[in-house]
């Protein structure tokens, strides 16, 4: 009994001369996922050494660091759609405007360190929305196509799968195939197509957060090359370019000029003029 009472002094006085834990402030949750107009809860706890009323701040990081509670208020655009328990902020109905990074900041002056902060980065996912495809009507056999299908604003970016009269392209399973399929980029090319390619295309996009969303199909007929109608073509197109030539030699030799057209006879003699002194002799004999 006697040595306890000796080492009770000692372990006061250990006690006394032990370092406070200074505030800290942490979450539970670094980073944070829901889907576009839900809630999203931001966690921040903390604990203070001495400090009964530390102050609560949270802010945004952006071009600018921006207030969303401060001195006991939420701040615009967060007023009215906002709410906090602790230092633990609940944002209603997000938008993708609320993503983005969030630093909860706890001061407490009392303390031996005064001010604690934690990070917390808000992710707002967004479903599919309708994809934009670009179909051709038509094209020729043996022609290099190209279809294309995009969404813009799913978060995470949406995959594609293309469908052909209602029934799923598959991926090609060997490198000579005669076509190829881009899930990420959302582009359907054919390398050479040909008549069975005919048919509806449509497009779907998903992304996992909401259901899958598909363009309104477009059909797209393949023909063989009008032979007769090419040979004709070109047969007028050298036509076109005979007589544009042809014009264009006998303006530069001066056919159209106005003095090659007054020459309608080369071999034209003038006519004989009367001679000066025949015509002074009349003259004094009248």
């Amino acid at each position: 009994m006697e040595g306890t009472s000796l080492y009770l002094p000692i372990v006061i006085l250990l006690m006394q001369c032990s370092p406070s834990v200074p505030v800290t402030v942490a979450t539970n949750r670094h980073k944070v996922e829901v889907r576009e107009f839900s809630d999203a809860v931001l966690s921040c706890t903390f604990h203070t050494e001495k400090e009964q009323n530390p102050r609560i701040e949270w802010k945004k990081k952006g071009k600018d660091v921006s207030f969303v509670y401060y001195d006991g208020h939420f701040r615009a655009p967060f007023e009215g759609r906002a709410t906090i328990e602790g230092a633990t902020v609940t944002l209603k109905r997000v938008t993708q405007d609320d993503a983005g990074e969030y630093r909860c900041e706890i001061s407490a002056p009392q303390d031996s360190v005064s001010l604690g902060e934690t990070n917390v980065t808000l992710k707002v996912l967004v479903p599919p929305h309708t994809p934009s495809c670009e179909i051709p009507s038509a094209a020729v056999t043996g022609s290099v196509v190209q279809l294309r299908c995009r969404d813009q604003q799913s978060i995470p970016p949406a995959t594609y799968s293309w469908f052909k009269d209602n029934q799923l392209i598959s991926q090609p399973r060997h490198a000579n195939a005669t076509y190829l399929i881009n899930s990420h980029t959302g582009v359907l090319e054919f390398r050479a197509v040909a008549k069975d390619d005919t048919g509806r295309y449509s497009c779907q996009a998903s992304n996992g957060v909401g259901p899958a969303k598909m363009c309104e199909g477009k059909h797209m007929t393949i023909e063989d090359v009008n032979v007769s109608a090419v040979v004709a073509a070109v047969v007028v197109v050298c036509l076109v370019i005979a007589c544009g030539c042809g014009g264009f030699l006998l303006h530069r030799n001066g056919f159209f000029s106005p003095g090659h057209r007054g020459r309608s006879n080369v071999n034209y003699i003038p006519p004989p003029q009367e001679p000066q002194d025949f015509k002074h002799t009349q003259s004094f004999m009248l």
